[in-house]
């Protein structure tokens, strides 16, 4: 349930309802807008919820409250109706901007990441992506450079500027990957792991979660609750196409879902067309695809050398490309009052 305060409502007034929620063993989430100030109440059962709420209604300061009746509380429309934006180190994403996320698939040494970074940074990528862990269907592929990918990340940013985003595969690596990446992204087989999930909630970063290939839109908004109930709503969604019976693409882009999920969470959503068609020659039309459709942003694999790559080179595109597509996307975002 939602508890809204009075404009005129004091810290006190707050911290007393934050001690009622803990002295029932709920947790609480607390959002400071520019007029008025909502906790999120968590872990309430349904059937104490109008009595909770009656006696929640009469404490000074609150000025009512409102039950939430998604399964997912603290990402839904009924929590804040609104929008929001989420920043990646200096990257907005979100409220009518959209982030364009770029670079391999893997990191695989320090002059491909570097080089790949200054193109995409002169092409005007918002963010550097790159994995140093990598999540691989054989045990026997390239599996990433691990922390010395983490290092050389960290130099690719301190030099163009660029903010982060990499993957975390496992709790125990969230601290490390925490400490170099602005955004921690949590990829599509990890995405009902919970643990996992909650642990990035509570790193201070901001999270980008994938949809499973094999999830419905509730199951992913609801993975995402997770990471909310950690303790923070710096989330963002990514969209990476679902798993059909159609071959003729690596997945199926699913901008419908997209759309949907739009209208059930305030989070900002980008598009990977990369991951969800798996060919290089489709992606950019796919992109723009969703910018039409009204992605916040995307999240585009380039590489320098895609025939040499590592990992996922097929989907990637060469910095020329890449150049090229970032133009097509500004044009596109005018049309539908975005900004790129």
């Amino acid at each position: 349930m939602i508890i809204v305060m009075r404009p005129d409502s004091t810290e006190e007034d707050m911290q007393r309802v934050i001690s009622r929620l803990s002295d029932r063993n709920y947790g609480h989430h607390l959002s400071r807008g520019e007029s008025r100030t909502i906790i999120g109440a968590i872990g309430a059962p349904d059937d104490e919820k109008e009595v909770v709420a009656g006696q929640f209604s009469v404490l000074p300061g609150v000025e009512r409250v409102v039950p939430i009746l998604k399964p997912y509380k603290l990402i839904s429309r009924e929590y804040n109706p609104s929008p929001t934006a989420v920043m990646i180190g200096n990257a907005k994403f979100g409220a009518g901007h959209i982030g364009v996320i770029a670079g391999p698939c893997a990191v695989e040494s320090q002059e491909q990441i570097m080089q790949t970074a200054r193109a995409v940074k002169e092409a005007g990528a918002s963010a550097l992506r790159g994995g140093a862990f990598k999540p691989r269907t054989s045990p026997y592929d390239f599996q990433g450079l691990g922390r010395e990918g983490l290092e050389m990340l960290a130099n690719a940013r301190e030099e163009t500027g660029l903010p982060v985003v990499t993957e975390v595969m496992d709790v125990r690596q969230v601290g490390a990957v925490a400490e170099v990446a602005d955004c921690l992204q949590i990829g599509a087989r990890n995405m009902q792991n919970y643990d996992l999930l909650k642990e990035a909630g509570r790193c201070g970063k901001p999270v980008m979660l994938k949809r499973g290939f094999s999830s419905t839109i509730t199951e992913w908004l609801k993975a995402s609750e997770y990471i909310a109930a950690g303790g923070t709503l710096d989330i963002i969604l990514c969209e990476r196409g679902i798993r059909t019976f159609e071959t003729a693409t690596r997945f199926t882009f699913d901008l419908g879902g997209m759309v949907a999920a739009r209208r059930e969470t305030f989070l900002p959503i980008v598009a990977d067309p990369s991951h969800a068609i798996g060919v290089a020659s489709l992606v950019p039309q796919m992109a723009l695809a969703a910018v039409a459709a009204g992605a916040d942003g995307l999240a585009i694999e380039v590489h320098p050398r895609p025939d040499q790559a590592l990992s996922d080179g097929p989907q990637s595109l060469t910095p020329a490309a890449f150049k090229d597509l970032m133009k097509r996307i500004r044009t596109v975002a005018e049309a539908v009052g975005a900004e790129a």
